[in-house]
């Protein structure tokens, strides 16, 4: 289930707002330019599919979504327990960054925290199967996938580099942990 979560930044133990409604988290996460919406409607490939199948799946919303944010390329993200290295790769999406693109994650499987520090508020997105968030370009956040994640997501590139992170240096981070270390 999608949960917004709404903190202060000073205040980790005490939420401001907690919804589980995908309607209200659109909403509240409208006005920071983010985007979150579910794609509904084709069936769910399974979680061992290779990545032209669950990118067939998906082309339809994908030609749409890269059209609209002039997007040039998609992939698939997999983590398990048998991806090497993984706790390195949680610490990597863990420090508080930004990036020169808007950051678009897809959940074909499982799920994981987009964590966001605007202003004084931090928004804790628990994205589930079936949820797009777009993070614009510029905006502070961390992702949390846990300790043990397992998710499957579909990436949106517009930059040809892909995924990459300017470090804010910050441990605000580590004060508003999804998941204990």
């Amino acid at each position: 289930m999608s949960t917004l979560t709404i903190f202060q930044d000073t205040v980790p133990e005490k939420p401001v707002l907690l919804t589980h409604d995908p309607v209200e988290i659109a909403a509240e996460l409208k006005p920071l330019g983010v985007r979150f919406e579910r794609w509904e409607g084709p069936a769910i490939p399974p979680r061992d599919a290779d990545e032209d199948a669950v990118l067939a799946t998906y082309r339809p919303f994908l030609d749409k979504l890269m059209g609209e944010t002039g997007a040039g390329s998609a992939d698939v993200l997999r983590v398990d327990e048998n991806t090497p290295n993984r706790e390195a790769l949680r610490g990597k999406f863990l420090s508080e960054h930004i990036h020169s693109e808007d950051e678009v994650r897809f959940f074909v499987h499982g799920g994981g925290h987009f964590i966001l520090h605007v202003g004084d508020r931090i928004y804790d997105v628990e994205c589930t199967q079936t949820d797009l968030i777009s993070v614009p370009e510029g905006t502070k956040h961390w992702f949390d996938g846990g300790p043990e994640p397992d998710f499957v997501t579909l990436r949106i590139f517009t930059h040809k580099e892909g995924w990459v992170a300017d470090y804010t240096g910050t441990d605000l981070a580590h004060r508003f942990l999804a998941y204990p270390l």
